[in-house]
């Protein structure tokens, strides 16, 4: 298992009332390698996520840290949630202190550093996130893409290896989820694998390295972002719609690897205008 940094094996867990969550989720977790998590709601991807935090205790299967099954005693919980991160949908639910520097300190200090290591887990934190100068502003003065990208912060602050961000794009208009998506580039370079959750297949197609598909807790399919989501069987099975610039290769007959962004895919059909000689213009 080798760049394995954290795993779930048939992981089972049902709700209160006895609400079956997870069946039998599996997920892979490697070195360097981000991935994201697509599924309809309701398909388990939240619940995943506070086991993979160890936050929830599962009835069946295991986690896995490094290699290793997950401990729920005191200084194992600790362990673990110093190694992985968690981002919450709604940033509210994680910003509490009076200041931004305050908040993203709350980790650090949680964790007995001293005040220079605190100073500079929180400088380094908020520059990845490019906030540096929101360090002294009140948290109910920033707008809502500003308390995501401080609550990412204060997971950062904690040098996880994983950083789990559940829905991190969702309520942000076009610029905040370039901006965003861009922030999560700098704290990628930092070491930290990322795995995000979302709806957007799209940009699941564009920024992960690996995807993996759930529907009804159970996973269907986990691999190469740019051959799961090709895959149309894959897709219909979570009730999903294959990426527009996949849609948009098959349709012209690109031989593969397919563009994945926007700026390859204008590059792919400059060079299919050249070549057919009909002088068509592509901008």
């Amino acid at each position: 298992m080798d760049g394995l940094v954290l795993a779930a094996e048939a992981v089972r867990y049902d709700y209160p009332g006895g609400v079956e969550a997870l069946r039998g989720i599996d997920l892979t977790v490697r070195r360097g390698r981000n991935l994201a998590l697509l599924g309809p709601n309701g398909c388990g991807k939240t619940t995943l996520f506070l086991h993979l935090n160890g936050t929830l205790k599962p009835r069946g299967g295991r986690l896995l840290l490094g290699g290793a099954p997950g401990r729920y005693d005191r200084a194992g919980l600790r362990d673990w949630r110093s190694r992985v991160g968690l981002v919450l949908q709604d940033p509210d639910d994680q910003i509490f202190a009076a200041t931004v520097e305050r908040d993203v300190a709350f980790g650090p200090l949680n964790l007995g550093l001293g005040p220079t290591e605190v100073r500079e887990r929180v400088g380094g934190a908020l520059d990845a996130l490019g906030i540096s100068s929101l360090a002294a502003r009140p948290t109910h003065m920033l707008s809502f893409g500003q308390k995501r990208r401080v609550a990412i912060a204060g997971a950062l602050a904690m040098r996880p290896e994983v950083l789990l961000l559940d829905e991190p794009t969702a309520g942000l208009d076009a610029d905040g989820v370039t901006r965003l998506m861009a922030a999560l580039e700098s704290v990628a370079a930092l070491g930290t694998t990322l795995v995000l959750s979302t709806h957007d297949v799209d940009l699941a197609y564009a920024w992960a390295a690996e995807v993996a598909v759930f529907d009804n807790g159970l996973t269907v399919a986990q691999g190469p972002a740019a051959d799961v989501l090709a895959d149309s069987g894959t897709l219909a099975k979570a009730r999903l719609q294959a990426p527009v610039l996949a849609d948009l290769s098959r349709a012209m007959g690109l031989p593969q690897p397919w563009p994945r962004t926007r700026a390859d895919m204008i590059a792919a059909v400059a060079r299919v205008a050249a070549n057919s000689g009909d002088g068509l213009a592509v901008r």
